[in-house]
C-alpha cells in the first residue's frame, strides 16, 4: 500500500502513533503520548508508575511500547553496482542497454558529479555510515587491512551503520549480495560476528562476505550460516539474490505493512569474474569490433546529446600504456571484443534483475513512496584485468602470472561461462570511464572516483528526467536517507557516543536544480593515489596505475596535476604549470584533511599486504605452524586457514577406508582456477596441484588402499629461492612412500578470492576434473587432518606481482 508523505518540518513532534487526526484551527490538541527522543538509540521505553493492584483482572495494562518510524517515512532501496564506469550505462551515454536505470532516470534525477572512493570496501563503508572511509578504518579493501588507524578494517563503535539507525527507528532492514565490510580474520565460525551484516543493522542478509564470488558457484551466507546454492544448471547468483530480495520484501510487507523497509541491494556484478548467461553476451556480438578508441568518441557524443556532460567536454588523454586499437593484431582484437561483449551482457543482465525488484515494488504499490537510490558503480570501471585481460583473473591480478594469448583464445567460446573466471583488458576499463581516464584504484582521477547516480522518489521529488550537477560524494547518501525519513542523526547508539556524519544531505537538490553545492571539500586516497576537491578545483597525483608493477615515484616525489573542473569536466587540461600557487594551496589542504580523517601514513603496498605478517593485522592462525581440522570443517576462507604457499609443508589424514575402497575428497583448498586437493579415485589416493588453471601436477598412488584404518600423508619439499617456486611432492601410506612427483610451479599469493578450504568435500568449483562439482564427498571416515606448515624459507617476502602482458 502507498504510504502518505509526511511534512518534512514536523518530525520533531512525532509520538508513538503513526497518524494524527485533524483538529480545528482554534481547537486545543487532544493530549497524546510524548514525542520520541530519537537522538539516543535504542529509544528508551517510557517509565510507568508501579502497579499496586493485586488482581490482574482489576488492573489496566499500560500502553504497549513500540518504536515506529516517523509517519510518511519512505521505504529505502539502495542499489550499488560494482566496478562500473561513468560511460558504460545507456542512461549516461554508454553502449550497455539498461532499461531499468533508464526508466528510473526518466522519472527521477540523474546526478553527474557524484563521487565515490575509487575502491569497493572503502566506498561501501562510506555509503553505509555517512563517514569518510578512513574514518571508518576502511582505507583499503578488507583483505589488505593493516595495523594503522584508518586502515585496520574495524568499524568503530562510535560510527553506527545507517542500517542500525533505521532499524532502531522502526524500519525492517535487509542486505542482499556483496558485503565486503567484515575483517578477514573474523570470517570464520569462531567469529566474532560483530561486523557481519546481521550484527551491523541488517535483520536479514543473503550474499557473500568477500570482495567477489563465482556467479555460477558462489560462497553464500544466509545471516552467518553457510548455505549451498541450488544445484540448478541455470543457476546464477544475481538471479538468486534477487529472488531472495523479492521474497523478503513481499513477506515483510505482508506481515508488517505499516513498517517501512530498507533494502541494500549490492550485486557482485559487474566485478570480475564476468559471468553471465551466454544469451545475454551474444546480444552484443559485433558491437565492440571497432574497439575502445572509437567507443570513447561515440560515448562522449551520446553523453553530450543526453546532457549528462557539458557541451565543451573533451576526452581526457588515454594513458600511454594502453595500445591504440588499430595497432592490435586480428586475434587480439577478436579476444578483446568478446571480453567487452561478455561484460556488456553482464551489465544488462544485472539491470534486468534490478528491474524485477522494481516491478515487485510497483505491483505492491510501494514504489511511489520508496526512495530508490541507484548508484552505478562503487568505483570506476576496473583496470585490474591487466593490459590484455584474462580468462582467469587469478593469474594477472592476484599472482602476477602472464596469461598467453593462446590461453585466452582457447577459452574464447566459453568466455563468461563456468569454465572461465574472466576480466577484460585495461583499454575497455579506460573507455568505460569516458569522458574520464584511468579507473578503479586511481582516486586522483575522475575515472576512478566519479560514477553516475539516479534517485527516484515520486512522493518526494517533483522533477522528472532532470540532471543535477552539484558536487556530491558517497558519504552524502546516509544523511540524505535520514532527512527523507525525518530521523535525526543520533548522538548515541547502543551506549556509545556517535561521531557526527561527515556527509551532506542531497535533499536540497531534489526540487531545486540551481541550488549551489553544499559539499565544498572532499579528499580522495587509495594506495597512494590521492587528490583533493575544493569549490571547483581538483588537485591530485597518479602514484601508481593498477597495471604498473611499482609506484612511479616516492610518495614525497609524486607529480601532481591541477584542474579547474567547473570548466574542465573531464580533467583534460592540467593547469599545474600555469597556476603553481593554487596547486600548492590544494596540496596543503589535502594534508590538512588527511590528518583530520586518519589518512596518514600513506601505504602504497597492495598485493603484498595479503600476507597478515607483512600487513601487521591480526591473523587467525596467530603464528601457529600446525592446524588440525575435522569433518564438518567447511567454508574456511583463505585468510582464516593455515598458509601453505611458498614453504615446505605436510598434510596428514587419519582415515577409515570402507569396504570396496574409498572415493572422494579428504581435504581441498581453492577450486577450478587455482588450488590443491588430496582425494581418492578408484580407491587410490591422489594429490593434485592446480596451478592457476593452466597446469596440473598429479601425484597418485599405484594401488588402492584396503579397508580399515590408514594414515595418508602428503609432503611437499619447497625449492625456495623466491615466491611461486616449485618442489617435490610425496605421498605416504602408513609411513611408506607410495608416489613422488615434481611440481614445477606454485601459486605465490592467493589461490582464490572466494573459494575456500574444506574437509571431506571440495566445495564451490572442483580443483580437478577427476571428480564432479557437488558430488565429491569422501565415502570413508575422517578422524582428523593435520597440516604442518613451518615458517617459510628466508627470502620469500611478498612483492607486488609484475604486470601481465598479452
Amino acid at each position: 500500500m502507498t504510504k502518505p508523505l509526511f511534512s518534512p518540518c514536523a518530525w520533531v513532534f512525532l509520538g508513538l502513533v503513526s497518524a494524527v487526526p485533524a483538529v480545528a484551527k482554534d481547537a486545543k490538541p487532544a493530549p497524546g503520548p510524548a514525542p520520541l527522543d530519537r537522538s539516543v538509540l535504542p529509544i528508551a521505553p517510557p517509565k510507568y508508575p508501579p502497579i499496586k493492584e493485586l488482581d490482574a483482572r482489576k488492573a489496566k495494562a499500560p500502553p504497549r511500547f513500540e518504536v515506529k518510524a516517523p509517519p510518511g517515512a519512505p521505504n529505502v532501496v539502495i542499489v550499488l553496482l560494482d566496478d562500473f564506469g561513468f560511460g558504460q550505462s545507456s542512461a549516461f551515454g554508454g553502449a550497455i542497454n539498461m532499461p531499468t536505470l533508464d526508466r528510473l532516470a526518466q522519472q527521477g534525477l540523474k546526478y553527474n558529479q557524484f563521487h565515490v572512493t575509487a575502491l569497493c570496501s572503502p566506498t561501501r563503508a562510506a555509503l553505509l555510515t555517512g563517514r569518510n572511509h578512513h574514518s571508518v578504518n576502511a582505507g583499503a579493501v578488507m583483505d589488505i587491512a593493516t595495523g594503522f588507524p584508518g586502515y585496520n578494517g574495524v568499524r568503530p563503535n562510535a560510527i553506527a551503520p545507517l542500517a542500525e539507525i533505521l532499524r532502531l527507528n522502526g524500519y525492517s532492514t535487509a542486505a542482499f549480495g556483496k558485503y565486503h565490510e567484515t575483517p578477514p580474520w573474523e570470517i570464520s565460525p569462531s567469529g566474532p560476528t560483530d561486523r557481519w551484516p546481521t550484527h551491523s543493522g541488517f535483520d536479514k542478509f543473503y550474499g557473500f562476505i568477500g570482495g567477489e564470488t563465482n556467479m555460477w558457484a558462489p560462497t553464500i551466507y544466509d545471516g552467518v550460516a553457510r548455505v549451498e546454492p541450488p544445484h540448478d544448471p541455470n543457476y546464477h547468483f544475481t538471479t538468486d539474490m534477487t529472488n531472495q530480495a523479492i521474497a523478503w520484501v513481499r513477506q515483510q510487507q505482508s506481515l508488517t505493512p505499516d513498517r517501512p523497509f530498507f533494502v541494500y541491494y549490492a550485486p557482485g556484478a559487474t566485478h570480475a569474474p564476468h559471468h553471465v548467461p551466454k544469451a545475454w553476451a551474444d546480444k552484443y556480438k559485433g558491437r565492440f569490433d571497432t574497439g575502445w578508441d572509437r567507443y570513447r568518441e561515440e560515448t562522449l557524443a551520446r553523453q553530450k546529446q543526453l546532457g549528462v556532460v557539458p557541451p565543451n567536454t573533451q576526452l581526457a588523454p588515454t594513458p600511454e600504456a594502453i595500445p591504440a586499437w588499430n595497432t592490435l593484431g586480428e586475434q587480439e582484437r577478436q579476444v578483446y571484443a568478446r571480453q567487452m561483449e561478455v561484460y556488456a551482457g553482464f551489465g544488462e543482465h544485472t539491470d534486468h534483475e534490478i528491474g524485477r525488484l522494481v516491478q515487485t515494488l510497483e505491483d505492491m504499490g510501494e514504489m511511489d513512496n520508496t526512495l530508490f537510490v541507484y548508484i552505478v558503480g562503487d568505483n570506476g570501471a576496473s583496470p585490474e584485468g591487466s593490459l590484455a585481460g584474462a580468462a582467469n583473473e587469478m593469474n594477472s591480478l592476484f599472482n602476477g602470472i602472464p596469461e598467453p594469448l593462446e590461453q585466452k583464445t582457447k577459452l574464447l567460446a566459453d568466455w563468461g561461462g563456468p569454465e572461465t573466471f574472466p576480466h577484460y583488458a585495461v583499454g575497455w576499463a579506460n573507455a568505460g570511464n569516458a569522458p574520464f581516464n584511468y579507473g578503479k584504484q586511481v582516486a586522483s582521477r575522475f575515472g576512478g572516483n566519479q560514477n553516475p547516480l539516479v534517485i527516484h522518489w515520486p512522493q518526494g521529488i517533483k522533477a522528472q528526467g532532470e540532471v543535477r550537477s552539484q558536487f556530491h560524494h558517497v558519504i552524502d547518501i546516509a544523511p540524505t536517507v535520514l532527512e527523507a525519513a525525518h530521523i535525526p542523526q543520533p548522538k548515541a547508539v547502543n551506549g556509545t557516543a556517535q561521531k557526527p556524519m561527515e556527509g551532506v544531505s542531497l535533499a536540497y537538490t531534489f526540487n531545486d536544480p540551481k541550488a549551489g553545492s553544499r559539499h565544498h571539500t572532499q579528499y580522495f586516497e587509495i594506495a597512494g593515489n590521492r587528490g583533493i576537491y575544493h569549490d571547483g578545483w581538483f588537485a591530485g597525483t597518479v602514484h601508481k596505475a593498477p597495471w604498473e608493477p611499482k609506484p612511479r615515484a616516492a610518495l614525497d616525489q609524486d607529480q601532481w596535476e591541477l584542474y579547474r573542473v567547473v570548466d574542465d569536466f573531464s580533467q583534460a587540461e592540467d593547469l599545474a604549470a600555469k597556476n603553481p600557487a593554487k596547486l600548492k594551496e590544494l596540496q596543503a589542504l589535502f594534508l590538512k584533511e588527511a590528518g583530520k580523517y586518519q589518512v596518514l601514513p600513506l601505504d602504497d603496498r597492495t598485493i603484498e599486504r595479503l600476507d597478515p605478517a607483512i600487513a601487521g593485522r591480526p591473523d587467525l592462525m596467530g603464528g601457529r605452524t600446525t592446524l588440525t581440522v575435522y569433518p564438518g570443517g567447511v567454508g574456511m576462507a583463505e585468510n582464516a586457514f593455515i598458509n601453505v604457499k611458498n614453504r615446505s609443508h605436510s598434510i596428514t589424514a587419519e582415515l577409515e577406508i570402507p569396504q570396496g575402497g574409498a572415493e572422494g575428497v579428504v581435504v581441498a583448498q581453492g577450486g577450478r582456477f587455482a588450488g590443491w586437493s588430496l582425494y581418492f579415485t578408484d580407491g587410490k589416493p591422489v594429490y593434485l596441484y592446480n596451478w592457476v588453471g593452466m597446469e596440473q601436477y598429479k601425484i597418485a598412488a599405484p594401488e588402492a588402499l584396503p579397508a580399515g584404518k590408514a594414515t595418508l600423508r602428503y609432503e611437499f619439499a619447497y625449492d625456495g629461492g623466491g615466491r611461486g617456486k616449485g618442489g617435490i611432492g610425496s605421498l605416504y601410506v602408513n609411513g611408506k612412500k607410495v608416489a613422488e612427483g615434481r611440481i614445477d610451479k606454485t601459486v605465490p599469493n592467493l589461490f582464490s578470492a572466494d573459494e575456500t578450504a574444506n574437509v571431506g568435500v571440495d566445495g564451490e568449483t572442483p580443483v580437478t576434473q577427476d571428480y564432479r562439482q557437488g558430488e565429491n564427498h569422501f565415502t570413508g571416515q575422517i578422524a582428523k587432518v593435520t597440516i604442518d606448515a613451518p615458517v617459510p624459507t628466508p627470502g620469500v617476502a611478498a612483492t607486488a606481482p609484475p604486470p601481465a602482458t598479452h
